[in-house]
């Protein structure tokens, strides 16, 4: 049913030609040489129907296409539709990847290849191994296609293989590194092709590869934008609703598909506030802190201020265990003249916070919930723009910079907006600075003190 390899490309026994199983000379030509199944055809038989931006992307041939799109454009049947394509196109073997910023980003477009392959195509599969995003097929000329799910966050994994081709998910959010040292390389050997899909990002890299593909800047690069509206099956009058919930930067970037420098950037003039540097206690200074407890694979972080909201110190770590941990934050906040510390306490942080208290700390829980972790953001974001905070240098605290000017407004696919890190990128500095300020906002009631048998004193 699915064995769609044009007339031209047949013998007379019905085989694919001989001539095109033999070994060209010479450099591989500019697009692909391979026969070409009829996709209008195969994509009729599953169940597919394009809409008119898809259908570009489908018969573009360029070895580079780049799809920066808003959000449920539908980058991602696409993609999926055409590794399918990829996979069924008849050679004795082939190998492709599915590559984003997690395994979880990965997942989206590898999930969608292994549904329509299980309800369409059962008859081909060999293996699929969903845990170990492997799907291998049997395509149309007997031989065998591998697809991979691929994750960035561990560069190693990306190398060593050759590709015929792949798809990138995402790919906005990818450090530029990705793409040039371990993913592009992939595809030299075997003349292979590369689907990049993405709602921007502001102007990085992957706006550079668009512009590539524009009004033949280079022959071997493909390019299109379009908002979510474009996509015929969406409802337009609730993407407009949404205009009035959200920034219009943010609107633009995520649903109109727009290229905007810093579009979803939270925090503005952080560049600005970081001129400080690291400070050693004073006697008789009052300081305030913040702590995020590690939650996985992230980073405990304590930041303290000073009474001019000026940061004077930062500890991140890792991987230690929580007596350790309660010791060495213990151990700050002693040296800093007993600094009040706001603590995350969700969660795992919950017997930190309490070891703390214990311990004779002046520690207060913060329980994150939506509503206050926005408090929380929005404070800290008003805070920086009204240049109420310094931050210590960039060469100084690379990390907590870089974390500040990545945290960014994204719309769910629910439609929800949120504040997060991208994927990726961590958040704990953000979170821990956060934490700190907001016992500094500007409008912050003055403490009463009571004296009372038990129980904190809650200075906020």
């Amino acid at each position: 049913m699915f064995d769609h390899v044009p007339e031209s490309n047949r013998s007379e026994k019905g085989d694919v030609d001989a001539d095109d199983k033999k070994q060209e000379m010479g450099p591989k030509p500019r697009s692909r040489a391979i026969p070409l199944l009829n996709k209008s055809v195969l994509f009729r038989d599953l169940g597919y129907e394009p809409h008119q931006g898809q259908q570009q992307v489908h018969e573009s041939s360029a070895l580079r296409r780049v799809l920066a799109c808003g959000v449920r454009w539908g980058k991602t049947r696409c993609a999926a539709m055409e590794s399918l394509a990829a996979m069924l196109q008849p050679r004795e073997r082939s190998m492709g990847w599915v590559c984003a910023p997690t395994y979880d980003l990965a997942e989206k477009v590898f999930r969608e290849i292994g549904i329509i392959a299980a309800e369409h195509l059962r008859h081909r599969i060999v293996t699929l191994k969903e845990h170990e995003k492997r799907l291998v097929i049997r395509n149309l000329a007997g031989g065998l296609s591998e697809l991979r799910g691929k994750s960035a966050d561990n560069p190693v994994s990306l190398l060593g293989e050759g590709l015929d081709w792949l798809v990138v998910d995402e790919a906005a959010q990818l450090k530029p590194a990705i793409w040039q040292s371990y993913l592009s390389q992939r595809l030299i050997d075997r003349n292979g092709w590369a689907l990049l899909i993405s709602t921007p990002r502001g102007k990085g890299w992957f706006y550079d590869l668009f512009r590539r593909g524009q009004a033949g800047v280079d022959p071997e690069f493909a390019s299109w934008n379009s908002p979510s509206w474009a996509n015929p099956y969406l409802n337009v009058e609730r993407i407009n609703n949404e205009r009035d919930r959200i920034p219009e930067r943010v609107f633009q970037q995520e649903y109109g598909g727009q290229f905007l420098e810093g579009a979803g950037q939270v925090f503005r003039s952080v560049r600005e506030c970081a001129t400080g540097v690291f400070a050693p206690p004073e006697k008789g200074k009052s300081y305030d802190a913040g702590l995020d407890l590690a939650k996985t694979e992230d980073y405990s972080v304590l930041v303290i201020l000073d009474e001019k909201c000026r940061v004077v110190f930062v500890d991140r770590f890792q991987r230690l265990d929580w007596h350790l941990q309660v010791a060495r934050i213990k151990g700050a906040l002693d040296r800093y003249n007993k600094a009040w510390v706001l603590v995350d306490s969700t969660g795992k942080g919950e017997p930190v916070f309490e070891s703390l208290e214990t311990e004779g700390c002046n520690a207060f829980p913060y329980s994150f919930t939506a509503k206050s972790k926005a408090a929380l953001i929005d404070n800290l974001s008003l805070m920086l723009e009204q240049r109420l905070v310094t931050l210590p240098k960039p060469d100084l605290w690379p990390e907590g910079i870089d974390e500040l000017e990545s945290f960014e407004y994204s719309v769910s696919d629910s439609g929800a907006t949120r504040t997060n890190a991208p994927a990726g990128i961590h958040d704990d500095c953000v979170i821990a600075l956060a934490l700190a300020c907001w016992q500094m906002r500007p409008s912050r009631p003055i403490p009463r003190i009571t004296w009372v048998q038990r129980g904190p004193y809650y200075p906020w």
